[in-house]
This record gives structure tokens, C-alpha cells and sequence, in this order.
């Protein structure tokens, strides 16, 4: 349903020059799964989402939502997502019911096929006691359903959910994660990215642990577990970016190392002519 291929995203930077914020990721997701993209603040995550849903070009790579290319077939990857982030906008003056439908519309749902969806949705989201509320009365568990009955409600096969519960109280989240599972068995694909390990072990099928634009390594939590031989799951999060952050650190000091002996050497072949 969802494949990715060796994706890029470069920006030219004035102080670093040229730097990836994704550095030649792949993956695959398939239906009735949740993925989970696990990283710290800054690890590429947010923009690998943006990128599957179309709001960036990546600057190389494949992408492809259901078989179509993020890059060459955009209207019909669009037609297959829906997206839930924790800052959706929510229109002040217009209710539930109105928001919901206005996101149908744009998608081309005719009246009949709309309102069968939304009856559905709100049944199933619990909504119907504040369909009639405009968004600024609303409370951040109702404006957290209306985005994602948006994102639903023309029942796309992805959902990709960024960040979704930053911001949130603890019951709001729970009842956020309770509909992520709901969907997940309705044969659902869906990408959930986040920095908080618990949702992480709780919640997702397979995991890739993300770090400065690169997947340090993916898999479901007992393959994780078994590979690194390290049983408490935080423990290993901080030993892989440990790990990852020192290899760095020694790939620059090689770097640096090999540029002052070329420079040296140089220097020294300029004396003896």
C-alpha cells in the first residue's frame, strides 16, 4: 500500500551548505497495520510525512500511495490519504457537522453519499452530542475528533498521523489511540509518527527508529529487542542514537583528519619547489 525507496530531501542551507533532512529511507506498509515512525524532535519524520502526502517534492527517490507516485500522480495520492497532525485548523464559526461536510465536499461527495458518511463517522467517532457546537466552543478532545473525521470522511485506504497526540491530556490521547486501533481493524493502512516510545510499544506493528534523516534500523519491537539484546525498549532508542551520533562524530574527525594531511602535504610540496 505504501512504499518508499531510497527518499532524498535536500535544502540548501547558507551556514551548512547542502544537508539532508532525509537521507535515502525505505520501507513498506502494508493494510490493517500501523507503522511507527520513532524519532527525537528534528529527525526527518514530519517531513517524510509531508513528502507521502504530497505537500513536498523529494529530491530523490520513489514514493508511491496505493501504486501511484507521490511526485507524478499527486491528485489521485490525495484521493487515498488522510492526514492528522495536532495543529489542524479549526474553523471558529462553522459546527461539527459543517467542517466535517465542507472536507467532503472538496474531496467531490455527492449529498446522499455524505450524509450516510457523516451519520456513520459521527456514530463512530461519538460525536453526535457536540454536532451542533461551532469550533470556538469546542474543547481540544472535540476539535481532535473533527480532524480526524476530516481525514475520514472520504474513507480513504492511508491514514498518516503526525504527532497527533502532542498537546493533548491523557485521556484525549488514550481515546485517540483506542481509534487508531479501530481503524487498523477495519484493514486501515496507517502511519503513526511520534517521539513518545510508550504509544510507540503499545500501539504499532512494526517500528523505524529515526535520526537525523536516516532509519537507524526498523522492525517489529521483539525483532528490535532480540537484535540489539537489550530488553527495556528506551534503553535501546538511546544506544542506537548513541551509536549512531559517535559514528558520525569519528566519519567528520576522519574527514577533518584526511583534509589537513592533504593540506599539509601540499604545503610541504610548495617549500621544496
Amino acid at each position: 500500500m505504501i512504499h518508499v525507496q531510497h527518499l532524498t530531501k535536500a535544502y540548501e542551507d547558507l551556514r551548512r551548505g547542502r544537508f539532508l533532512a532525509v537521507d535515502h529511507i525505505s520501507f513498506c506498509v502494508q493494510p490493517g497495520e500501523i507503522f511507527g515512525l520513532l524519532g527525537p524532535n528534528g529527525a526527518g519524520k514530519t517531513t517524510v510525512l509531508r513528502i507521502l502526502s504530497t505537500v513536498l517534492r523529494p529530491s530523490s527517490g520513489i514514493a508511491t500511495i496505493d501504486g501511484y507516485d507521490v511526485s507524478h500522480e499527486p491528485a489521485e495520492v490525495r484521493r487515498r490519504i488522510g492526514f492528522v497532525s495536532n495543529n489542524t485548523a479549526i474553523y471558529d464559526r462553522m459546527t461539527a457537522w459543517e467542517m466535517v461536510g465542507y472536507f467532503g465536499r472538496l474531496h467531490g461527495m455527492q449529498r446522499d453519499e455524505l450524509n450516510d458518511r457523516l451519520e456513520k463517522l459521527f456514530s463512530q467517532l461519538r460525536m453526535n452530542e457536540f454536532r451542533d457546537v461551532p469550533g470556538s466552543k469546542m474543547s481540544t478532545s472535540m476539535q481532535q475528533k473533527v480532524s480526524i473525521a476530516r481525514a475520514l470522511v472520504h474513507d480513504p485506504p492511508v491514514l498518516i498521523f503526525d504527532e497527533a497526540t502532542l498537546g493533548l491530556d491523557v485521556l484525549v490521547a488514550r481515546n485517540l489511540l483506542e481509534v487508531i486501533r479501530e481503524l487498523r481493524e477495519a484493514g486501515k493502512c496507517l502511519i503513526f509518527s511520534t517521539h513518545i516510545m510508550s504509544e510507540v510499544e503499545r500501539l504499532c506493528d512494526r517500528i523505524a527508529i529515526m535520526h537525523r534523516g536516516r532509519i537507524l534500523d526498523s522492525g517489529t519491537l521483539d525483532e528490535l529487542v532480540d537484535r540489539h539484546e537489550e530488553q527495556n525498549f528506551e534503553e535501546l532508542f538511546f544506544s542506537l542514537l548513541s551509536e549512531h551520533e559517535t559514528a558520525e562524530s569519528n566519519e567528520q574527525n576522519l574527514m577533518s583528519g584526511n583534509y589537513q594531511t592533504t593540506t599539509e602535504t601540499l604545503a610541504t610540496t610548495e617549500v621544496v619547489r
